[in-house]
């Protein structure tokens, strides 16, 4: 029988989460309005209400606790999750849903995506690690998904590593659009989803069989 889990250390993640919750939330808030470069740890810790060492205690530098937010962005630590359930609904009902999911993370994240943006561009090394860190590992996922979809004939053969980069490729420029300015994006953003699902889930889906025409 497995040993039962300790309530203290059940009790003792949930104030860590919590804690880590909090910090984010206010560098998120700080990094929006001040931008990371002229942000300090002083500035997040003042707007978190906790003392500049407790920051230390979870993150270990400014670079750090901007990671953990595009990590938060990324959805990184649910990613894996959320693309196992493509194999637990119709590929056309995951992918709608997929995709408000997507949307809805990153509109309301706008702010943040703006003032980070420049300094990952701008910056090789941020760049390199962005990449290497949450980018790649986030991309094998969705190659490995669309394999296995493709293997189980839920979706059509196509190269998978092209096929999850236009997919993170539409969502980013859309993205980018709005913060540009683009008032029919910003005004119609919660369409996004639907309206990107019905342009692409003809090119995913497999083709039904000749003579089971249901037009």
């Amino acid at each position: 029988m497995p040993e039962a889990a300790d309530p203290m250390e059940a009790i003792q993640a949930q104030l860590v989460a919590a804690r880590r919750t909090q910090i984010l939330d206010a560098a998120t808030r700080v990094f929006a309005s001040k931008w990371f470069n002229r942000a300090t740890i002083r500035d997040v810790a003042q707007d978190a209400g906790v003392a500049d060492g407790t920051i230390y205690n979870y993150f270990a530098n400014k670079t750090d606790l901007l990671f953990g937010l595009l990590d938060r962005l990324n959805d990184t630590e649910r990613r894996p999750t959320s693309l196992a359930l493509a194999a637990e609904a119709p590929f056309a009902d995951y992918f709608r849903a997929y995709l408000r999911e997507r949307v809805e993370a990153l509109w309301s994240n706008a702010d943040l995506f703006r003032a980070v943006l420049p300094e990952l561009l701008a910056n090789p090394d941020l760049r390199k690690r962005y990449f290497d860190e949450v980018i790649a590992p986030t991309m094998a996922l969705g190659e490995g998904a669309f394999e296995a979809l493709a293997a189980e004939g839920r979706m059509r053969e196509l190269d998978a590593s092209l096929t999850t980069r236009m997919l993170a490729g539409s969502l980013l420029g859309l993205m980018v659009l709005q913060l540009l300015g683009d008032e029919t994006l910003a005004a119609r953003w919660r369409e996004i989803p639907d309206a990107l699902a019905d342009l692409l889930l003809p090119g995913l889906l497999p083709e039904a069989p000749e003579g089971n025409d249901a037009g």
